[in-house]
């Protein structure tokens, strides 16, 4: 049986009761910070991604947040900020940002759900896996450029020349 199969059977079709539904399926450690927000933690290669939904009933928007902590040195942020734009010309659904203050890197994405449309839980599964491969896949890049002493162009061949399998 599907994930959709499987929850639709039941009568309850928030955008966040799916995503916990899925959390639980998928043995995530999640916290159901509102009705309409949750938090999870999601292990990837290279670290843990703290991703938070969230559900704006004003506009309809489902809204996907993944984020990891990087310090970079102050000298290096004009470098990381022209590799996040580098990055974000090679993503077609999200973007990354760099909050300063909170010291995070940050993904984000917002599936429209206009006109009473409903999420399917493959969707919000795409949704989150996306986040988590996306931040796998640059952040090797952002690492070389804020620790490494790497140049914005050459740190993205990292990402560009994605691997497959493992040594």
């Amino acid at each position: 049986m599907s994930l959709s199969e499987d929850f639709l059977q039941t009568e309850e079709l928030h955008p966040i009761d799916i995503v916990e539904h899925l959390a639980e399926h998928r043995e995530w450690e999640f916290d159901r910070v509102a009705d309409d927000q949750i938090a999870m933690a999601v292990e990837g290669q290279w670290r843990t991604y703290s991703i938070t939904l969230a559900w704006s009933a004003y506009d309809e928007t489902l809204r996907l947040i993944c984020t990891f902590e990087m310090e970079p040195p102050e000298d290096r942020l004009a470098a990381l900020y022209e590799t996040l734009n580098l990055a974000n010309d090679m993503c077609w659904g999200g973007g990354f940002t760099y909050w300063r203050d909170q010291r995070l890197m940050v993904w984000r994405y917002g599936l429209m759900l206009s006109g009473g449309q409903v999420a399917a839980p493959e969707q919000i599964e795409r949704l989150i896996s996306t986040a988590v491969l996306t931040a796998e896949r640059f952040y090797p890049a952002f690492q070389l450029v804020a620790w490494g002493d790497q140049g914005p162009q050459q740190a993205i061949q990292v990402a560009i020349a994605e691997a497959y399998g493992r040594a």
